[in-house]
Formats: structure tokens, sequence, C-alpha cells
């Protein structure tokens, strides 16, 4: 165990390193080094606004957003916290600020935005219905495996944004608390609180939803 706790040790101070040269490459006017960082970590971001937001478009316009804004923000980068800590906390607020648009924008919708074309020959869903064949076992498993991705997305973007946020860091990208702290600049104690009524949250609104998953 622990071989295998200091390979991972290892590799985290690797990539550790090959931040910071990267980013005193940027410091210094190199933009291919920050192109560097973009490839690095644009899944991880994507993936962390993804789980808050709920939306892949909406998702990749605030990643795309948060690294314009780390790219313009790299001469302040003082080492304070490891690079990929400072670059969670532009995308979780840029995230934040993201969902706020998109609640007011929610409010102002009126009922018939949302009204279906039903016109003759069409489908709720707009488009003309199609025979389809029956999907093989592999794909019905696909297919399970999917509804349920789906059905936890939908629980997770059902918590309370702070519980989130906290859940997403921890259990989807599996930051330590001490990176959480320094992420969302909240004490180790609230770290610890939100994260223990976040698993909670999830749970029943995933036993409400799915049944008895365990």
């Amino acid at each position: 165990m622990m071989e295998v706790s200091n390979s991972q040790e290892d590799k985290s101070a690797i990539v550790e390193d090959a931040d910071l040269e990267a980013v005193l490459l940027c410091q210094k006017g190199d933009v291919e080094a920050f192109g560097i960082l973009v490839e690095r970590y644009q899944k991880k971001m994507l993936n962390v606004a993804f789980r808050m937001i709920g939306d892949y478009e909406e998702s990749c316009d605030v990643v795309q957003e948060s690294f314009i804004a780390a790219f313009r923000a790299i001469s302040k980068f003082r080492r304070e916290a490891r690079f990929s800590t400072w670059l969670y906390g532009i995308v979780v607020n840029s995230t934040r600020n993201r969902l706020l648009q998109l609640k007011s924008k929610k409010t102002r919708l009126t009922s018939a935005e949302f009204c279906p074309d039903l016109s003759p020959g069409k489908t709720g869903c707009g488009c003309s219905c199609q025979e389809v064949s029956v999907p093989q076992n592999s794909v019905l498993e696909d297919l399970e495996r999917k509804e349920r991705d789906a059905q936890v997305q939908k629980c997770i973007g059902l918590l309370d944004e702070g519980y989130r946020e906290i859940l997403v860091l921890r259990d989807i990208q599996g930051l330590s608390y001490d990176e959480i702290v320094s992420t969302l600049k909240i004490p180790m104690g609230t770290v610890r609180s939100r994260l223990f009524r976040a698993r909670n949250n999830l749970k029943d609104l995933l036993l409400q939803r799915m049944g008895d998953f365990s």
C-alpha cells in the first residue's frame, strides 16, 4: 500500500512541477505553454462544470470563459496553491455566475416557449415517428447504464449549490479536503459538514428515483 501511495505522490509532484514550468513560461508571454495547460485540464474542468450545470453546451462555454479568465490573470498567480486548485476556483466561480444567469433567464421565459409543436403528423418532440429495431442485450445494458448516469446527474442537479460543489470536487474530481478549502475559501469544518449532508441528500434523492441501488 505504501508503494502505491508513494507512486501517486510522485506522479502528483511531477504534474505539479510540469504545471509550474508551464505557468512560468506563460508569465513570460509564452502562449503555447498555456495551450499545454488547457490540454491537460480541459476535460477535468468540463466535468466539473457539467456536473454542476447539467448542460453540455453551457458547460463548454463556462470552461472556455474560465480558461480565458485564467490566461488574463496568470501573471497574478503567486503559487500560494497548486495551479490546478487555482483553476478549479476560477471554474467554480464562472459556473456560479452562469447558473445565476440561467436562473434569471428561466424566470423570463413564458409558457408559450415551452409549448411543443403538435401539428398533425408530428410527435410531441417535433420529429416523425420511425420504426426502430429492438436493441440487443449489450445495447440495452448500455442504455440502462446511461439512464442510471442520467438519473444520478439529475439528482446532483437537485442538490443545493453549496452541497453540489463539495460533492463534485471531492467525490467526482477527487480533490483533497485542503484543496477544496483553498478552492472554495471556506473552513475545513464547513467542507466536512457540507460533504456529509451532500452525500446523505444525494442518497435520499437516488432512493426516491431509483429505489434500493446499493
